[in-house]
């Protein structure tokens, strides 16, 4: 099946659900799907701890939002790969986001009309869990990319404008200088 369009969830204000009883009776979600980000962090980490890195770029939201899973893992994709072509072991990415919150979804019988929860009632309303978001706050960072020189940092900048497309939000580049 495939995913529905980011408006469905992105624009509600969501409260965070992560329950997960340790009784299976009694537990609403049955299965817990995993989160589709591989990687949280990635390139050159021991420059970055050493203080070598002189430019630091941020992608951060102008509302709050929520954001799948697949969408940034798909940002972090595009990210690594411009960055290894054009900057290749001159830069350190982390993913600042976690997607904890669980989506869920009322499968809905598209012949009958009004039927919201096929034939079920109010009996079964809860929904199944059909993937992770991560719940990000007004000017909360999605992405933080540290450059060890002006050039990196410039290609960093590029990067984090293809991302941009690929979040369901208004967001914005912030580019620093270290030293």
């Amino acid at each position: 099946m495939a995913l529905r369009k980011a408006l469905s969830y992105s624009k509600k204000p969501a409260r965070p659900y992560t329950r997960i009883s340790k009784k299976k009776g009694k537990a609403y979600i049955k299965t817990v799907p995993y989160s589709k980000i591989v990687k949280f962090d990635g390139g050159d980490y021991e420059g970055y701890i050493k203080g070598k890195h002189t430019h630091k770029v941020y992608l951060i939201t102008e509302e709050r939002i929520q954001v799948r899973d697949n969408a940034l893992e798909a940002g972090r994709m595009v990210l690594v790969k411009e960055m290894d072509i054009g900057a290749l072991g001159q830069y350190f990415l982390r993913v600042k986001v976690h997607p904890h919150h669980f989506i869920r979804e009322n499968k809905s019988a598209a012949a009958v009309a009004g039927a919201d929860r096929i034939s079920t009632g109010m009996t079964q309303s809860f929904g199944t869990v059909i993937g992770r978001a991560a719940i990000v706050n007004k000017k909360g960072i999605v992405f933080f990319i540290s450059c060890a020189n002006e050039k990196a940092a410039q290609v960093a900048k590029g990067a984090l404008n293809k991302v941009k497309a690929k979040l369901p939000c208004k967001t914005r580049i912030i580019f620093e200088k270290v030293r």
